[in-house]
């Protein structure tokens, strides 16, 4: 599912008063981090990604775990990534799109 560009305004406004749940640090992406990454995503479907890395390399970072855990990028500021990936039951879904 591609998200359009209101629904990801939509998404950056919901995920302005959340904290930063997952951190990259300047070793970069690991598999624990992937994993930790797709087990917060479980839980609340819409998470902040802080880095510590270098900017050249947190566009590309972002993309590379986007990827790996299955979620779309609904924004990127500074060395932050709001990254979104809805939960397949709508039961438990904690976010509507527009």
């Amino acid at each position: 599912m591609e998200l359009t560009s209101k629904q990801r305004r939509w998404l950056r406004g919901q995920a302005h008063a959340l904290d930063a749940l997952v951190q990259v640090g300047k070793g970069g992406l690991s598999a624990g981090l992937v994993r930790q990454a797709d087990e917060v995503l479980a839980r609340h479907e819409l998470v902040k990604v802080r880095f510590l890395a270098d900017r050249d390399d947190r566009k590309e970072q972002t993309a590379v775990l986007a990827t790996a855990v299955g979620a779309q990028i609904a924004g990127a500021i500074g060395r932050v990534a709001i990254l979104f990936r809805q939960d397949p039951d709508p039961e438990k879904r904690r976010y509507q799109l527009p």
